[in-house]
């Protein structure tokens, strides 16, 4: 557990929330397509706990990022998205939605794959601070911080989560 001020992030009860929020998502044919690192470890998790078959899907920004120049490909892993995204139904997952910018260069490095039939997104924790017109259709809670802090998702050996709040 975290703790902003008087306020404490239970990022496992979260986590429950979110698979609530993504079973009410779903359709027949939905994927999980996770963002790197905190949406992938969702998008894994959930993928098992609602049984679905195959692997969920992993998708990086960092080629399509606006400031791709500075950050380089340091901060992404690499886009593996183990079924065809054509017509495909899917749920992006991350863990902290904050400016939109991250959305944006997983939307078009999503449709480099193909054209699904729908794009909904669902995050852990949505922090407000948007630079972007990007809302997330399901967040398990909605906060805000102050400019100085983010707040990071790990994820333990054993699989449970936790957060992180960072002083900038």
């Amino acid at each position: 557990m975290s703790t902003l001020g008087s306020l404490t992030l239970d990022a496992e009860s979260l986590y429950r929330d979110l698979l609530r929020g993504v079973q009410m998502l779903r359709q027949a044919d939905t994927r999980l397509v996770g963002i790197t690192s905190g949406g992938a470890w969702l998008a894994e998790r959930l993928q098992t706990d609602l049984g679905l078959p195959g692997a969920a899907g992993r998708i990086s920004s960092a080629m399509h990022r606006d400031d791709f120049s500075k950050r380089g490909l340091s901060q992404g892993g690499q886009t593996l998205l183990p079924f065809d995204v054509n017509h495909a139904h899917i749920i992006l997952l991350d863990d902290v939605l904050f400016t939109g910018r991250t959305i944006r260069a997983v939307i078009n490095e999503l449709f480099d794959y193909g054209r699904p039939a729908s794009v909904c997104l669902a995050v852990l924790v949505d922090r407000g601070g948007r630079e972007l017109p990007i809302q997330a259709d399901y967040a398990a809670a909605r906060l805000t911080l102050s400019p100085g802090q983010s707040l990071a998702l790990a994820r333990a050996e054993d699989g449970r989560f936790s957060f992180a709040v960072e002083e900038k």
